[in-house]
């Protein structure tokens, strides 16, 4: 078998250990069978197993869900500058903490804590890995070993089991409860401070919403009862954003820089959402606060690489000028498109998708709602269209899908695929392998 000038393409892909073993693989399962000797039987089988073993097992997909920032398929897409930045970061060395004019060793937030600061309003500014890491971190250094007030009606639980009371216990804080479920006032937070409260901290109910007979109070609102008391008001956001969405005629979600003008002390939010840059956890307010967050030993453990770095200053850029945003931000540019842009998308696909499924399956257009994902806005849906599929064994044809070159990701309701075009970006790549179907889905 070593002397198979058929092998020799293999070894030059895919190295010879893998072949060896792939090799080894083949003799296994046909021992005892005159295939065993077969070279191109051999060749053939051993190129189909190093093509899969080979594979990058994350891969493009095409996201028709309908979940904008969807977590299982990677949440936002970054901005082609962000891309070239990234990449540049990798090609070669940079000034990740070094000083180009004093020639010493610099500061890694340095490439973004100022575009943080020109955009939120806040004095200082740093970042980590994500935004659960941004809460440990900073409730860990500002509130360990002390107690921390947060209404009973946030006390949130996101994907991952992420828990704000076990995210407090890993920080070394004490948790207070205040307020029911449905119901928190100011005076629930003003009764339980005490000598050894060190923190009242909001957090945004980001993926559920309490409705009916309900009361919160809203950060601007804990401001004097924080500075007469001698307490910081750290404020979660969650997803975060940067943008009033209300510019794109979205539903109005919080900002950072609103969280900062209103008094707020620290602010954290996530880069990888509606900010659409990134996986980052964002963390600003008030300079002598975020020196003492940067300075905590577990900084070092959450800190950001320089290629994230990099692309995550490149989206901060990009929010110098709002005008284009929607135009050069991919989130913003999915989340403002039109209903009617969309449905267009829908009748120019139809006739494709319906050749490749034959009589095997109705398709059509339909009108459908979608949503932003990733905790943001979890009540207000997005107006879109989908092409639906409708067939028996339709798991079989969703199977099929997956199963293309590039994924296809669609959404399963009442025994009908939905495919909610609002995040596709590639209709030629789309079509192109829609022929791949038929040997698939078969």
């Amino acid at each position: 078998m070593a002397g198979w000038p058929s092998l020799a393409p293999l070894v030059e892909r895919a190295g010879r250990p893998l072949v060896i073993e792939a090799l080894r693989t083949w003799v296994a399962e046909k021992r005892g069978s005159a295939e065993v000797a077969d070279e191109a039987a051999c060749a053939t089988w051993c190129s189909a197993r190093l093509a899969k073993f080979l594979q990058p097992s994350q891969r493009r997909v095409f996201n028709l869900t309908g979940t904008v920032l969807h977590t299982n398929l990677g949440r936002a897409v970054l901005a082609e500058e962000a891309i070239a930045a990234a990449v540049e970061a990798m090609r070669s060395p940079t000034t990740l903490e070094y000083d180009l004019e004093g020639g010493a060793r610099g500061e890694r937030d340095d490439h973004i804590a100022p575009w943080l600061c020109r955009l939120t309003g806040a004095e200082g500014s740093t970042a980590v890995n994500n935004n659960a890491a941004a809460v440990l971190l900073v409730l860990s250094e500002l509130a360990a070993g002390r107690e921390v007030i947060v209404s009973r009606g946030e006390l949130i639980e996101i994907g991952g089991a992420f828990r704000i009371p076990d995210i407090m216990a890993r920080a070394g804080c004490r948790l207070v409860e205040v307020g029911t479920t449905n119901r928190t006032h100011l005076k629930d937070y003003a009764a339980a401070i005490g000598p050894d409260t060190a923190a009242i901290m909001k957090v945004h109910p980001s993926n559920y919403a309490i409705q009916g007979f309900t009361k919160s109070v809203g950060a601007a609102e804990l401001v004097p009862l924080a500075r007469e008391k001698g307490v910081t008001l750290i404020e979660d956001l969650g997803s975060g954003t940067l943008a009033d969405l209300e510019t794109w005629g979205l539903p109005h979600e919080p900002t950072a820089r609103e969280a900062v003008q209103s008094g707020v002390d620290v602010v954290t939010f996530s880069g990888d959402k509606l900010l659409g840059g990134p996986q980052a956890g964002l963390i600003v307010g008030r300079k002598p606060l975020i020196q003492r967050i940067a300075s905590n030993p577990m900084k070092r453990a959450l800190r950001l690489d320089k290629v994230r770095l990099a692309a995550l200053e490149a989206t901060l850029r990009l929010y110098a000028d709002p005008a284009r945003l929607a135009e050069r931000l991919p989130t913003i540019r999915n989340l403002a498109r039109p209903a009617a842009e969309i449905r267009a998308v829908a009748e120019r696909l139809l006739p494709a998708v319906r050749g490749v499924l034959g009589e095997r399956a109705q398709v059509g257009v339909v009108e459908v709602r979608g949503q932003i994902g990733s905790g943001a806005l979890p009540v207000d849906l997005l107006p879109s269209f989908a092409l639906a599929i409708r067939a028996k064994g339709i798991d079989r044809i969703a199977d099929g899908f997956r199963a293309l070159p590039i994924p296809v990701i669609g959404r399963i309701a009442d025994a009908t695929l939905h495919f909610d075009l609002r995040t596709l970006d590639d209709e030629a790549a789309f079509v192109a392998q829609l022929d791949r179907l038929d040997v698939v889905a078969g």
